[in-house]
C-alpha cells in the first residue's frame, strides 16, 4: 500500500505538471472573465474532482464487467485525444466569439447638435447590444467542467487495477484518494501563480482583443500538447 500511494503521488504531480491543458485554460479564462480567486479556486476544484473521478468510475465499471488493464488503459488512451480536439474546438470558438466582442467594442465617435451647440460622444456596441450578444461568465465554467469529465487519468489506471483485481479496498481508496488529491492540489497550485503573474501584465490597447488571445492560447495549447503527446 505505501509504495502504491507514494507511486501515486509522485506520478499525480508530474502528470498534472507536465500537462499545461490541467491549467492554462483556466489562467487565461480567469484573466479574460475576471474570476476572482475564489471563483476560480472553486472551478478548478470542481473541474480536478470531475477529471479524477470519471477515470475511478470507468476503472471500477470496467472491473465490474471483467475487463483488464490493457482493455482499461485502451478506452482511457482513446479519450484522451477526443478531450484534447474539444478543447481545441471550444478554445478557437472562444477566439471566434472574442474577435467578434472586440468588433463591436471599438469605440465610435458620433457628433450630433444639441441646443444650437456641436456635441461629441463616444460609445461602443458591445456595450449597447450586451443583451442580444450574451454572456459567457455563465456558461464558460460549465463546459470546461465538461471537459475535463471527458478528459481521462490514464496514469491512474494501472496504479489501483492490480489492487482492485486482489479485492484489496482499502488499498484502492488510498490509492485513488492519494492521486486525487495531488492533482487536485498541483492544478491549484499552479493555476493561482500563473493567475497572479498574468494579472499584472497590462494589455493596453490590446485589452479589447483578451477573450480572443485567451482562446487562441487555449487552441493552441491543446494542438500543442497533441502534437507532442503529452
Amino acid at each position: 500500500m505505501i509504495a502504491l500511494v507514494l507511486a501515486a503521488v509522485g506520478v499525480a504531480f508530474l502528470h498534472t505538471l507536465i500537462g499545461p491543458d490541467h491549467y492554462l485554460p483556466f489562467v487565461f479564462l480567469s484573466k479574460s472573465l475576471r474570476w476572482n480567486m475564489r471563483k476560480l479556486w472553486l472551478i478548478v476544484f470542481l473541474c480536478g474532482v470531475g477529471h479524477v473521478l470519471s477515470s475511478v468510475v470507468l476503472g471500477m465499471g470496467g472491473l465490474a464487467l471483467g475487463l483488464g488493464m490493457a482493455s482499461l488503459e485502451k478506452v482511457e488512451g482513446a479519450r484522451g485525444p477526443w478531450a484534447l480536439w474539444l478543447l481545441i474546438a471550444f478554445g478557437f470558438a472562444y477566439m471566434v466569439w472574442g474577435l467578434h466582442r472586440a468588433i463591436l467594442r471599438k469605440k465610435h465617435v458620433h457628433t450630433h447638435l444639441h441646443d444650437g451647440e456641436l456635441h461629441e460622444h463616444v460609445h461602443d456596441h458591445a456595450t449597447d447590444h450586451a443583451h442580444v450578444h450574451g454572456d459567457p461568465k455563465r456558461l464558460t465554467p460549465w463546459i470546461l467542467f465538461l471537459l475535463f469529465v471527458f478528459g481521462p487519468c490514464e496514469p491512474l489506471i494501472p496504479l489501483f487495477i492490480y489492487p482492485a483485481a486482489q479485492h484489496n479496498w482499502a488499498t484502492v481508496w488510498a490509492v485513488s484518494i492519494a492521486f486525487s488529491a495531488v492533482t487536485i492540489a498541483t492544478m491549484l497550485a499552479v493555476t493561482t501563480l500563473l493567475t497572479l503573474g498574468l494579472l499584472k501584465l497590462n494589455l493596453g490597447t490590446m485589452e479589447r482583443f483578451e477573450h480572443a488571445l485567451a482562446g487562441a492560447l487555449i487552441g493552441l495549447s491543446g494542438a500543442a500538447i497533441l502534437a507532442l503527446g503529452l
